[in-house]
């Protein structure tokens, strides 16, 4: 079984009949096997901030809109759990009022009916101080959201009611022109109240509480092993795909590729760095397009990291040509700012946002040694000429082929050009995420995606206090900025605000060391076909049809 193209799960389905009856029948349903990364963090929509978390989210989870198949293997934005495009009404005061229908026949996946009241619930948790959800700045568009996250309003002052079952009215202070890919996010998908009330934090781990109301259910967790989840029969939609989709949890390269090459594994995303060149000659290995960043993430607060031409000296000293041309090796960019190429600058007539605001580093072939001479006088700024005086600091990442051959390249790169010491430290995915949280590290592997495709989705993330501001970031002028860009629906204005900001977080105070802007790679079995995907890493299993 283990060498098949397919595993097969047998679910006796009848008992015995009579002596002249069959004793048992079998079932058999189709199964596919994909890895996106080892254990999850959290498979809660409100907390997950993470890709694999989204991937297994918009499986078993759907909100107002979702993202569909173009029918060329491109994901687009349409209705999901609402019937069609909201009425839409501008008030007098400014505000905009989103008038959602929701679809008659909608269900979890228990068979309980799910109306607009549990999107009030939801967005009601996300926003509340209480649950501190790192993505609760995701509505803070709605009127009263950031009163609510500040403790200044009670979480039922959120501008989202329920006018009846089927009906979601929703007020936001401005309007925000990406609002659509906010309610078609994880973090602003249903969630049971009752199932939460009674199971507390625990309701995702037993598939008996994890009620979603997606085209998959959970069937079963097996932790650091797989999850399986199953076509779910009370979707308005019924998946076209596989019965089950077994999500293998693995964080070893070798052992993922080997287990793609004897076909035990249907889908991987991660595979050997050596073994890159000699797949993509032979066309098994495919690239798609990625809205993020790659990044080396400074602990703002910590010293030496404290002081901005630290952090910009470690950043010049990265030769990002080389590792994007020897380590990585997918046509990844070398990153000349922290926003990414493809993110749209609206105020500039729908040029490229990295375009418009141009780059804070020279990364041609020739600007590297004129970088690292730089980088030499600014650490000697700083108290450390030469690297003398220089504590040993530790880079954190967490445990993969790839993020272990970058760290162990940054390491030689920062001895050889300033003459620092860095150790490595190799953490689990779930106790790396924790770590870089909370601030426990002093420079740290990151990397972010967009979450939809406006410049806010990178920028909005380093305002002090954030959920997301695992860098510490703390700087009053450019929460400023980031709020004047919040407040208007002025495209011109908008991406003026953001340019500014950025031109402070990169220009001026080095917050962050950006590597690359990604490329998506990923293996997949010949025999399937029909998966679909969106820039901003979320693959869709549910459409996959098996060949024989």
């Amino acid at each position: 079984m283990a060498k098949k193209m397919f595993l097969f799960l047998m679910v006796l389905a009848a008992a015995a009949m009579g002596c002249s009856g069959p004793a048992r029948e079998t079932v058999t349903e189709s199964q596919i096997t994909a890895i996106v990364a080892s254990e999850p963090n959290t498979i809660d929509p409100a907390l997950n901030t993470a890709v694999d978390g989204a991937i297994y989210l918009v499986h078993a989870f759907e909100g107002l809109y979702k993202y569909v198949d173009n029918g060329r293997g491109d994901a687009i934005l349409a209705p999901g759990q609402a019937e069609s495009a909201p009425e839409k009404t501008a008030n007098a005061d400014g505000t905009v009022t989103y008038v959602f229908k929701l679809r008659r026949n909608l269900k979890w996946s228990d068979g309980q009916a799910l109306t607009a009241k549990d999107f009030v619930y939801s967005w009601q948790r996300l926003v509340d101080p209480e649950i501190a959800a790192d993505y609760s700045y995701q509505l803070d568009m709605v009127k009263n959201a950031n009163e609510i996250m500040a403790g200044d309003l009670d979480k039922s002052q959120l501008a989202v009611r329920a006018v009846d079952d089927y009906t979601l009215e929703v007020i936001l202070t401005y309007d925000c022109p990406y609002f659509f890919e906010i309610v078609a996010f994880p973090a602003t998908f249903p969630v049971r109240e009752d199932i939460i009330a009674k199971a507390g934090d625990q309701w995702t781990f037993n598939p008996s509480t994890y009620i979603g109301n997606g085209p998959y259910r959970l069937r079963e967790w097996t932790h650091n092993s797989y999850l399986l989840f199953e076509k779910n029969p009370n979707y308005y939609d019924p998946a076209s795909g596989p019965d089950l989709i077994r999500f293998a949890l693995m964080d070893d390269d070798n052992a993922m590729l080997a287990g793609f090459r004897n076909g035990e594994i249907d889908f991987i995303e991660e595979m050997p760095v050596d073994e890159i060149p000699s797949l993509l000659a032979n066309g098994e290995l495919k690239i798609v397009p990625y809205l993020g960043t790659y990044f080396v993430c400074f602990n703002n607060q910590k010293a030496p990291f404290t002081d901005a031409r630290v952090r910009k000296a470690f950043s010049l000293a990265i030769d990002r040509n080389y590792i994007v041309n020897q380590i990585t090796q997918t046509g990844e960019l070398p990153a000349t700012a922290y926003v990414p190429s493809g993110i749209v600058d609206a105020g500039g007539g729908g040029t490229d946002f990295r375009q418009v605001g141009g780059g804070y580093y020279k990364t041609g072939t020739s600007d590297y040694q004129a970088n690292v001479e730089e980088a030499r006088q600014l650490l000697a700024a700083a108290g450390f000429p030469g690297g003398r005086g220089f504590p040993v600091v530790e880079y954190a990442y967490n445990t993969n082929d790839r993020h272990r051959a970058i760290g162990e390249a940054l390491q030689d790169m920062w001895h050889t050009a300033l003459g620092v010491n860095v150790t490595l430290a190799n953490q689990d995915w779930a106790v790396f995420l924790d770590n870089r949280k909370v601030g426990n590290y002093q420079i740290a592997r990151h990397g972010w995606i967009a979450d939809y495709n406006d410049p806010i989705s990178f920028l909005d993330m380093w305002v002090t206090g954030g959920g997301n501001d695992d860098a510490q970031y703390a700087v009053p002028e450019y929460d400023r900025l980031i709020a004047g860009a919040k407040a208007t629906s002025v495209p011109a204005e908008r991406m003026r605000f953001m340019h500014q900001a950025e031109d402070i977080l990169m220009g001026r105070d080095h917050a962050v060391g950006p590597i690359y802007f990604y490329t998506q790679k990923y293996m997949m079995n010949p025999k399937l076909s029909g998966l679909y995907y969106t820039p901003l890493g979320f693959f869709y299993f549910t459409q996959i049809k098996i060949a024989p």
